[in-house]
């Protein structure tokens, strides 16, 4: 199954949506999926696993998920011991700041969470009850719509935002071994699909790199990502070149060339299927001028 694209109005003048104290069961999550927005997945109460990128997690109480904009994520629900959580979803330019003389931006916890391959923080009791305090005043705000609620969920997210870039050391909030995707050759090898996106990447190749046989490796596969080797291949090659379209000058065809497509025309076709438009229009609409929210 390929991953999921989650909608959202990109042009909408207000970039924010959540999900209130859901209660997840495996038939109603999505699969494998990315989005354009970054999000924040609160955990009440229950247990399961989470994938995100190349790890999977174990998930319980207090945990707090951090996911940066178009990473491969997935919520693997225990159904007897059902998960409540909040996710919060938001562009990244609704949280642009001026500078100030700091260096720091409110999406400094979602960077150091891709650098450090550590997207989970566990909270401790207190700082569990202040997130729900400010999870459930944007709630209210939401509800109620008086004069200037969409000022307040953007300081409370602001506020969200602070807390957890305060709780991140240099260091990370905690060793990546604790949490490492287990075998340690499937972990090897995402991490070799991550680094290599232009070389073989193939079943077969894969599985030779890892020593073991390609049933084996694909049964594993799909087992921790809920894909398979072509699916995740195909959507990290697309991811890459999302980033390459906006962050580069290079042309299309070079652009598909280094993420590894066999052609200008099976690029063209990848792409929007993940993305859901062509490389040129994903381009511009990520150039485009962004709406700002109304003044109140």
């Amino acid at each position: 199954m390929k991953p999921v694209r989650k909608q959202f109005d990109l042009q909408t003048p207000f970039p924010f949506e959540y999900n209130y104290r859901d209660t997840k069961h495996p038939l109603t999550e999505l699969p494998d999926h990315l989005h354009e927005w970054y999000e924040l997945v609160y955990i009440y109460a229950g247990s399961g696993s989470f994938f995100v990128d190349r790890t999977l997690y174990d998930m319980r109480q207090g945990d707090l998920f951090m996911l940066p904009s178009n990473s491969i994520h997935r919520s693997l629900p225990d159904p007897d011991d059902r998960i409540v959580s909040t996710a919060i979803f938001f562009s990244g330019a609704l949280v642009q700041q001026p500078a100030l003389g700091e260096a720091f931006t409110y999406l400094r916890c979602f960077e150091h969470a891709r650098k450090q391959q550590s997207y989970r923080l566990r909270l401790q009791a207190d700082d569990q009850r202040q997130l729900e305090q400010w999870i459930d005043a944007i709630h209210t705000e939401h509800v109620k719509q008086l004069t200037g609620y969409r000022q307040a969920v953007l300081l409370l997210l602001q506020q969200i935002l602070l807390f957890l870039n305060r709780q991140l050391t240099p260091a990370g909030s905690e060793h990546s071994a604790e949490h490492a995707t287990r075998p340690l050759w499937m972990r090897s090898m995402l991490q070799y699909i991550d680094e290599n996106p232009a070389g073989q990447l193939g079943l077969t190749e894969l599985a030779k790199r890892a020593a073991v046989t390609p049933a084996h490796f694909s049964r594993v596969f799909k087992q921790l990502t809920g894909m398979n080797v072509t699916e995740y291949v195909t959507a990290k090659r697309v991811i890459l070149a999302k980033e390459l379209l906006v962050a580069t000058d290079d042309n299309v065809g070079q652009i598909a060339e280094r993420c590894g497509f066999e052609s200008l025309p099976h690029f063209h076709r990848m792409f929007k299927k993940v993305s859901g438009m062509t490389p040129a229009a994903y381009k511009r609409s990520q150039l485009a001028p962004i709406p700002h929210p109304p003044s109140i």
